[in-house]
């Protein structure tokens, strides 16, 4: 993506994107390295990064335009706990929602349902890292490793399932007693689930049942992050429909 090609995202992906490759560099991704991951030019993450140091949250924010009917730019407390106890009591499909797992478009739907209120993607994603369910980190060495994903990891025995999809995968602790399990799809959707307390090994293969539900197809995963204590938890194959491999440093 170039410059130009980065100018013609809507206000809002366009946020995204600055707020993700600021929060990187601030991370000590090198800026050549937050460039080839989010397609841009190293100038303009150095420019993103100048501006945020200079200006703060406010050189992150598209210029205001106005706003769209009905939308708002936050929720109250009130209202961002009652989300988020939702999101961690369950599932969407349990709380009468047409999704499997959460993602940020369910959430926007959640929010809308309850509350009448309009959410972008971008606000959406800012809640979640607010709440500690997405952490920035966390997720960015997901997503550098999602870059690579597309053949199998070396040293792992499970065979490449053909025709199906690749994704990355992760048990990242939330706030508190807060886990939460998240997948990266190849085109870089986020699904995720969270619960209070550890997840068990029928709640894990659940997991993927219902990725595998929401993408339609098998999956070839590959786990990235995975708290070593729980090591008995990590998905396990299931021929012709999920292919596990382990990502560099998690072993079972």
């Amino acid at each position: 993506m170039s410059t130009r090609d980065a100018r013609s995202l809507s206000a809002e992906a366009l946020e995204d994107l600055r707020r993700r490759a600021v929060a990187a560099v601030e991370s000590g991704v090198s800026r050549s390295e937050v460039a080839r991951l989010f397609g841009v030019s190293r100038k303009t993450v150095g420019a993103w990064v100048a501006a945020y140091q200079r200006l703060g949250d406010d050189a992150l924010r598209p210029k205001r335009r106005g706003r769209r009917p009905g939308e708002q730019l936050a929720l109250s407390p009130a209202r961002q706990d009652t989300t988020m106890r939702t999101i961690v009591d369950g599932t969407p499909d349990k709380h009468g929602m047409p999704h499997w797992l959460w993602t940020r478009q369910a959430v926007a739907e959640l929010v809308n349902r309850e509350f009448r209120v309009l959410l972008s993607p971008a606000t959406v994603w800012k809640y979640l890292v607010r709440w500690g369910l997405i952490t920035e980190p966390r997720l960015l060495e997901v997503m550098r490793g999602r870059i690579t994903m597309t053949v199998p990891v070396a040293h792992t025995p499970a065979a490449w399932l053909r025709n199906a999809d690749a994704v990355s995968l992760a048990w990242a602790p939330g706030a508190g007693d807060v886990n939460v399990l998240f997948a990266v799809s190849a085109r870089g959707v986020v699904f995720f689930q969270a619960r209070r307390g550890p997840f068990t090994t029928d709640e894990v293969s659940e997991f993927l049942e219902r990725l595998m539900a929401q993408l339609a197809r098998g999956l070839n995963v590959v786990v990235h992050s995975w708290p070593p204590r729980h090591g008995e938890t990590l998905p396990r194959n299931h021929p012709r429909k999920v292919a596990v491999h382990l990502g560099f440093g998690v072993t079972r």
